[in-house]
């Protein structure tokens, strides 16, 4: 028979328990977080469909394109007043 004996001071037991806290405070951040990025998603889907958009991931590309051409037209300008 295989026997296990810990022992811990009341400091490390303090500290297990407050590390036990923090795990479960982070726990419940990631989720809330998870769901605020889920309302989010699902506000951008909404909108998108409300912008003649197919999907949400159309509307995506859409606004990383106007982002890549404003981004490109402003180095343009920038280079040709060099």
């Amino acid at each position: 028979m295989n026997t296990r004996v810990t022992v811990e001071t009341t400091d490390e037991i303090g500290r297990i328990k407050e590390l036990q806290k923090e795990v479960q405070q982070l726990k419940d951040l990631l989720l809330k977080k998870d769901l605020d990025n889920l309302m989010l998603d699902s506000y951008l889907e909404v909108a998108a469909e409300n912008m003649g958009y197919k999907s949400l991931d159309d509307l995506k590309k859409n606004f990383k394109h106007q982002a890549l051409m404003r981004a490109v037209g402003k180095s343009l300008v920038l280079n040709a007043s060099n």
